[in-house]
């Protein structure tokens, strides 16, 4: 059984952690007065500053316990929230999440710059330099002031595990004595017998006398991770009764408490953010409710599930052989059997598919840090919308997605959006619209980036195409071809390199890593309103449903959520459609491919051929094919270095009988068969 890193896990719940500030921040951005979003930005580098000091992260604790001061300031209205403040924290931020990744580099001064930013960003009141050195996290000490000295008894105590669980409740008295004069009295009547002892487990309770000049809530954060499952009690009393009440200090504390902060701590298990609002008195958690909502969320590494879903493939091809040899056999229980089988192996490929989807919202969030940035650089003013983040998509599409949809985002705010200037002129709103959305068509997802600038100047395109050498002056290109030629490897419009673009290598990583996910690039512009560029991509590349058909002698398989009917062609109807490759459905045209021809068979058709119509959004085909086996379950398998280049097929399949079926590429073919209608029209 493998065991999980705390460093990891803490890495893991830091990154999260660091995505939660970055949103908040940006929300900010927006509502600058909203005081829930400065409570929570507090909330959340209170949380890392703690979680870095427990797990020996002392830089970044060091560095975050600044930026958390200054929000702390503006939690209780000393400084106001400005953009300027959260552009520097947002800054701090990246310098944070680099002091998570490699806690032991060498980050030079980019610490002592980013809190000068800082200080600068709150009225230079923020104490700051050496913070990027790993030093103890301690509290500013207040310059002398009349505000008024509260006293506070405070009595906590934690569940046995939690120091198995990753608490450290010296810390807590730390946290404690960095808000003012503190005295701490162990309370050590709990503690069992030897013969009863366990040293991971916490028995002591402890009852706190302190003066500060701070207010409750700066008490309330100290717990802030604890809350759930501890007992806690605090109460303000008057000078006289905080001299009575205050306990001896904690020198002579029993030898049990060294025992149990020395304890080592479980590396199955890491404590767990938990920002909360509230502070309960005294209230008690029953352990089974704590470990059901501890149950109710699992973190798996994503290479366990790709390897389940490996073994998964392998169950369904293992099912495919199985269901052939029952058809084969007159055996009525191994036909059961078998039927039984292919039952619960589709269940368990469609449980599997989805564990493996994540929604898009993952995708999308990434971008808002984008666009506030290359609003700043551009000095555009520029609205993010994001529509449909809930639809889902399968989780390795997500990662190779990232790359070109930043390329794509980038390039609408510069060549597509206009400055307010030249916006305003046009009559437009000042700032700019750029939108993300997602959207389900059967067994695609439809990803979109489209903005409400200048759209594509077509005269432009066609003139650098025309000197890069891509097309011949003059050359008939279609709206939609020539629109195409911007993902031509170094092409570019810009008139000059700059930062975001120029160099003509974003569009075409775009169009090569689109291709490899077997979708399709569809680009709509209109002048002087904006420009969409859609993605078309399937939902998984692991396991689809196929039709299986004939050609031939060799067996191909169409992915089926891109049929739409299949029609029978008599040789008769065939003959006639020789030179014209068109069928009549439904009042409407559709050409037609014959897969006999293009796959250089050498075999004569069948009597009754069969028309498999394939569509990709509004486009449609038809495949001539010799038989339609039936449905299959398809587990892809990527192709040859060989036959990369090969673009009818998009990848192959093991069937039943250990023989390999090729995977149609839908999109191209589509695409073979709208330009054969093309040159048809035009020779007609």
């Amino acid at each position: 059984m493998s065991t999980l890193d705390p460093v990891a896990v803490f890495r893991t719940e830091a990154a999260e952690c660091l995505e939660a500030i970055e949103a908040g921040l940006l929300d900010l951005t927006h509502q600058l007065d909203n005081k829930d979003l400065v409570d929570a930005v507090f909330r959340g580098l209170h949380t890392l500053k703690g979680s870095g000091a427990m797990f020996g992260f002392e830089a970044l604790a060091a560095f975050t316990h600044h930026c958390e001061t200054a929000f702390d300031r503006v939690r209780k209205g000393e400084v106001a929230a400005t953009s300027e403040l959260v552009a520097a924290v947002l800054a701090a931020q990246d310098h944070m999440r680099a002091l998570v990744d490699q806690p032991d580099a060498d980050h030079g001064d980019t610490g002592h710059k980013l809190l000068a930013q800082l200080q600068a960003a709150v009225g230079g009141k923020e104490a700051a330099p050496a913070a990027s050195a790993a030093i103890p996290v301690t509290a500013a000490v207040p310059e002398a002031s009349a505000k008024k000295k509260n006293s506070w008894r405070i009595r906590f105590s934690l569940p046995a595990n939690s120091m198995a669980n990753g608490t450290n409740p010296l810390g807590l008295l730390d946290e404690l004595r960095d808000l003012g004069e503190c005295t701490v009295r162990a309370n050590s009547s709990a503690i069992p017998p030897l013969d009863e002892f366990t040293p991971t487990e916490l028995h002591i309770s402890w009852d706190v006398t302190l003066t500060s000049e701070q207010d409750r809530s700066a008490i309330d954060d100290v717990f802030i991770f604890v809350l759930d499952d501890m007992e806690l009690s605090v109460e303000e009393i008057s000078g006289q009764a905080a001299a009575t009440a205050a306990p001896v200090e904690e020198k002579a504390a029993p030898a049990p408490v060294a025992a149990a902060s020395a304890a080592p701590v479980s590396p199955t298990t890491v404590a767990e953010f938990r920002p909360v609002e509230a502070v309960p008195v005294k209230r008690e958690v029953p352990a089974a409710v704590s470990q059901a909502k501890a149950a109710e969320n699992v973190r798996v590494p994503a290479e366990r599930l790709d390897e389940l879903m490996d073994r998964v493939g392998e169950l369904v091809i293992a099912q495919s052989r199985l269901s052939q040899l029952a058809s084969a056999s007159t055996d009525i229980a191994l036909r059961s059997v078998s039927e039984e089988i292919e039952r619960l192996s589709g269940e368990l490929r469609d449980t599997m598919m989805v564990l493996r989807m994540v929604p898009v919202a993952t995708l999308f969030s990434r971008f808002r840090r984008l666009v506030h940035d290359l609003a700043r650089e551009t000095g555009k003013v520029i609205e993010l919308v994001t529509e449909g983040e809930s639809t889902e998509v399968d989780k390795t599409v997500i990662e190779r997605l990232a790359d070109p949809l930043v390329h794509l985002v980038r390039n609408s705010i510069d060549h597509g959006l206009e400055t307010p200037a030249d916006r305003l002129a046009s009559g437009k709103s000042e700032a700019g619209t750029v939108t993300l959305s997602a959207r389900q068509a059967g067994g695609e997802v439809i990803i979109s980036i489209k903005d409400d600038g200048r759209g594509i100047n077509r005269e432009r395109v066609r003139a650098k195409a025309e000197s890069s050498g891509l097309i011949q002056p003059g050359q008939p290109l279609s709206d939609s071809e020539l629109l195409q030629l911007i993902f031509a490897p170094g092409f570019s419009t810009a008139a000059a390199i700059t930062n975001l673009s120029g160099r003509g290598v974003g569009m075409d990583v775009v169009k090569k890593t689109v291709e490899a996910l077997r979708g399709a690039i569809d680009i709509v512009s209109v002048p002087g309103q904006g420009s969409e560029v859609s993605l078309r991509i399937p939902l998984t590349l692991a396991i689809i449903d196929g039709l299986l058909v004939r050609v031939g002698s060799g067996r191909y398989v169409i992915p089926l959520s891109a049929v739409e009917e299949c029609l029978e062609l008599s040789l008769e109807e065939d003959l006639r459609s020789r030179g014209r490759s068109f069928i009549s459905l439904r009042d409407s045209l559709v050409p037609f491919l014959r897969l006999r021809d293009l796959f250089r068979t050498g075999t004569k058709p069948d009597v009754h051929q069969k028309v498999v119509v394939i569509s990709t959004g509004t486009e449609r085909v038809g495949l001539v094919v010799d038989q339609i086996i039936g449905d299959h379950q398809t587990v892809i398998k990527s192709m040859s270095k060989l036959h990369n280049n090969v673009a009818t097929f998009s990848g192959a399949t093991i069937l039943g009988d250990g023989s390999v079926a090729l995977i149609l590429d839908v999109g191209h073919l589509v695409a073979a068969g709208q330009q054969q209608e093309a040159q048809l029209r035009v020779a007609g």
